[in-house]
């Protein structure tokens, strides 16, 4: 997003806004009635693409529950863990610990159900994948955390059927 905002779109196309799909979808009123079995930890990129609303506040309406905010860089962004693979590496044990210590937090009441980490990037969703092990979480992104229960389990195997079926315009319209 941010490479985009460099783009001065509204030049091009005047009144235009740039927002995140995350963004797009509150203003939309799309959000999950309430999830359940399921508990949400939020992971803020360091890049984040949602620029125009708060983007704990954004998960939050998004999900239906109030999520809370788990700290901390996960060391995945751009070329920071091989560039700098002894610093990268600590990093990535500071986030494993926090992890750790969000997801006790939210097992504090006897809680035993799913605990899983939303992240609004790419590159952090993948490298948040490798706690599911070590710290009894899973993680996704937001919008397909949300396709999931909106849409139900079979949402991509549908999605991909009918954008070859006639195009991803007929799908998003």
């Amino acid at each position: 997003m941010d490479q985009l905002l460099k783009y001065e779109f509204g030049k091009i196309f005047p009144g235009c806004r740039l927002l995140d799909i995350h963004e797009y979808l509150l203003e939309k009123g799309i959000k999950l009635e309430q999830a359940t079995g399921v508990r949400y930890l939020y992971h803020a990129p360091c890049h984040s693409p949602m620029k125009t609303y708060a983007p704990l506040k954004v998960v939050s309406e998004l999900m239906a529950t109030t999520v809370p905010l788990n700290d901390r860089c996960c060391g995945e962004s751009g070329t920071f863990g091989v560039a700098l693979p002894h610093i990268a590496t600590q990093v990535r044990f500071r986030k494993e610990e926090e992890l750790r210590k969000g997801a006790a937090v939210l097992r504090n009441d006897g809680y035993a159900g799913e605990v899983k980490v939303l992240t609004s990037c790419p590159a952090c969703q993948q490298g948040l994948s490798r706690y599911t092990d070590d710290a009894n979480i899973s993680t996704d992104y937001i919008v397909v955390e949300m396709a999931k229960h909106l849409l139900g389990p079979t949402w991509l195997e549908s999605y991909i059927t009918q954008a070859n079926n006639g195009g991803i315009e007929r799908v998003l319209l």
